[in-house]
């Protein structure tokens, strides 16, 4: 087993440890209580168990940089998702350094939550874009495997697609946009589509996998 394979599979690891510990949170009761169905996750970081949120989001820019590490030793990542990558990275560490806004003490908002608006963002886009350039990259004789990470790619845009679509509706109808959705469902949709995206992508492909190609007959002079 190569050093890369065993990197890329506690990156894994650390990504499954830091998604256990984000649904762990849906259930844990909090002071004061975040509703998964209409909350982001980013509220957890505004209650009591704000060091779990940080413990897994820590965890998944953990995992996710040790997969893009691997991933490039092994080849199987061009530059361009490298760069993206890169950014989710940079995307999750800004959201632990700087807390959401507390809408309820700060009405007129701060510039560490909007850092941390504006990091979400550039996250949670730059990660399936990354997928789906990496797809056939990482992916050049398994099309089974291509296609799972570009659907999950796809999947996670359409998600973020959701929250984009909100905005101009919530313009038009005079509302709020986040109440027109069930924002905390979608986000948590989201994230968690990308995280398995990663995952799909990192995960090595099995040698029957491989695409079989057929040999050329030879002639007889």
């Amino acid at each position: 087993m190569t050093v890369s394979t065993v990197v890329s599979r506690l990156g894994i690891a650390a990504l499954a440890v830091g998604a256990v510990l984000i649904a762990l949170l849906t259930v844990l009761p909090s002071s004061p209580q975040v509703s998964a169905l209409r909350q982001t996750i980013s509220q957890y970081g505004l209650t009591d168990n704000s060091w779990i949120f940080n413990l897994a989001v820590l965890l998944v820019a953990a995992g996710s940089a040790a997969i893009i590490g691997a991933l490039r030793a092994q080849r199987r990542l061009p530059t361009a998702s490298a760069v993206l990558g890169a950014l989710w990275v940079t995307g999750l560490l800004v959201i632990v350094a700087f807390p959401k806004n507390n809408w309820a003490v700060n009405a007129a908002g701060t510039i560490g939550g909007l850092l941390h608006r504006y990091a979400s963002v550039v996250a949670f886009v730059c990660l399936p874009i990354a997928v789906l350039l990496a797809a056939a990259t990482a992916f050049p004789d398994a099309p089974g495997r291509r296609a799972l990470a570009r659907l999950l790619g796809y999947a996670s845009l359409g998600w973020f697609l959701v929250i984009l679509a909100a905005v101009p509706v919530g313009l038009a109808v005079g509302g709020n946009w986040w109440e027109l959705i069930p924002l905390g469902l979608v986000e948590r949709g989201m994230a968690f589509t990308e995280v398995v995206a990663l995952v799909a992508l990192a995960a090595p492909v099995p040698q029957a996998v491989a695409r079989t190609r057929t040999p050329e007959l030879a002639v007889t002079p």
